[in-house]
């Protein structure tokens, strides 16, 4: 099944001497991936607390208006989470794909970059086969497609440990946690064309 391809050295051959751009290209993808849903109640949002506790002199106790102080044991949280954060980190367009490709260079340099033609069968059985003649049944596959058919779509997506991503979709975290990662020849091409900006052009 395997094609013996030669892959481009601009991007499969990079020496890679610190993997300071890969952190930073790995670190964005998880901040970018962050949702913001966690929302605490500030005192005004807090139910209850319109009485005064006690009356405001005479008791020796200290004064409080509400028990909706943030203070207080079920008041309200001072500078919590709104659910309004921006958790997103910015890495310009040459930076990310200079990190996809130190990334693929890292891979290459494993031996665990593959070219082959997965043939899709819409069957999960099919392409758990296929896998099984590479010996990759259980490992981290990731299949890198030209474009995400509904065939393909059905023949992986019930694979716990196959991820299917298009070319232009590649992202340092994919590449890194994957144990192999197959192309097909569109896809190498396409990876190409993206990665060296001849899309751009």
């Amino acid at each position: 099944m395997a094609d013996t391809v030669k892959l481009n050295s601009e991007i499969f051959g990079l020496e890679v001497k610190n993997h300071e751009l890969l952190k930073v290209a790995y670190d964005s993808y998880l901040a970018n991936s962050r949702s913001s849903h966690a929302k605490t109640l500030k005192r005004g949002e807090v139910r209850g607390g319109g009485k005064k506790p006690w009356k405001q002199k005479g008791t020796g106790r200290a004064r409080f208006g509400s028990t909706r102080n943030p203070i207080w044991r079920h008041g309200g949280v001072a500078f919590g989470r709104t659910g309004l954060e921006n958790f997103t980190k910015k890495v310009s367009k040459t930076a990310k794909r200079q990190a996809v490709m130190q990334a693929l260079s890292l891979k290459n340099a494993e031996k665990a970059v593959i070219v082959a033609e997965l043939k899709f069968t819409n069957k999960v059985k099919d392409t758990a086969t296929q896998l099984a003649k590479q010996d990759l049944n259980d490992k981290n596959v990731l299949v890198v497609v030209s474009n995400k058919t509904p065939e393909a779509l059905r023949s992986t997506n019930n694979l716990a440990n196959v991820k299917l991503v298009r070319a232009s979709y590649l992202n340092v975290f994919d590449i890194l946690n994957a144990d192999a990662i197959i192309f097909n020849a569109k896809a190498l091409e396409a990876t190409e064309n993206w990665l060296l900006g001849k899309e751009d052009k």
